[in-house]
């Protein structure tokens, strides 16, 4: 459950601040918005003022974010997205600029895992399919993210991509993921140089065992380095929206 009194806690308080109402929102988008953390920080962020743009690739999953968000959803925007088919982001990023005018913040946050086999009994596709949802999916949001950050006024944003503890401390069998989040770092340090001349900040986020239903099954045990099987601890995932 990730809503408290059927609204989810603000991102930041907002108790003392003065309002502007003629201030504009601020816009974001977010991948993999329909589950997990990518639901949650929309939610955050609807609750905090943003405008949102929920995109994942399950048009139901979005709905469902939405319907969450209750009241919020005046200033948000589902658009069912494929991130590893260069149209569908394009598309993406169209919709949010013809409807919102511009980006201020995206949420690289879609991903997926590869099955818990031994590397030498993965498949080809295994690999691929979270080497283009992970690496490439980030890659072509933030390529359109640049095209239309750079050309705004005013002009510039912030990328965040959602990283990995796995990339520092990888589990056993884990290869395409943990590969794939090495492979954010670089383009987290990649963005950040290209994206200073045009006021383009990217910064990352190595994401430890949120609360998702991703990581259900850590309670239960997961293997480890030396080969034991043990539970690991979670920690609520409104800890990820307030890093956003």
């Amino acid at each position: 459950v990730i809503k408290l009194n059927n609204r989810v806690k603000p991102l930041y308080s907002t108790e003392g601040r003065e309002s502007n109402m003629n201030e504009p929102n601020k816009v974001a988008i977010i991948t993999g918005a329909g589950s997990g953390v990518g639901r949650y920080a929309a939610l955050a962020l609807l609750n905090d003022g943003f405008a949102v743009v929920l995109a994942g690739r399950r048009a139901e999953a979005l709905d469902e974010t939405l319907a969450l968000a209750g009241t919020d959803t005046a200033n948000a925007l589902s658009v069912p997205t494929d991130v590893t088919d260069p149209a569908a982001v394009k598309r993406l990023f169209e919709g949010t600029k013809n409807r919102f005018g511009r980006l201020d913040l995206l949420f690289n946050n879609a991903g997926m895992g590869a099955p818990a086999k031994p590397l030498e009994e993965l498949t080809v596709k295994q690999w691929t399919d979270v080497v283009a949802v992970n690496l490439t999916g980030s890659f072509l949001c933030t390529q359109e993210a640049f095209r239309l950050m750079k050309t705004q006024d005013p002009m510039g944003g912030r990328i965040i991509n959602n990283g990995s503890v796995s990339a520092h401390a990888p589990r056993p069998n884990s290869a395409p993921y943990t590969s794939t989040k090495h492979a954010i770092t670089g383009l987290t340090k990649s963005t950040s140089l290209d994206g200073r001349k045009y006021d383009i900040a990217c910064g990352q986020i190595d994401i430890g065992n949120a609360a998702t239903d991703m990581t259900a099954r850590m309670k239960d045990g997961v293997q480890q380095a030396d080969g034991r099987t043990v539970p690991e601890p979670t920690m609520h995932v409104d800890n990820v929206s307030r890093a956003i």
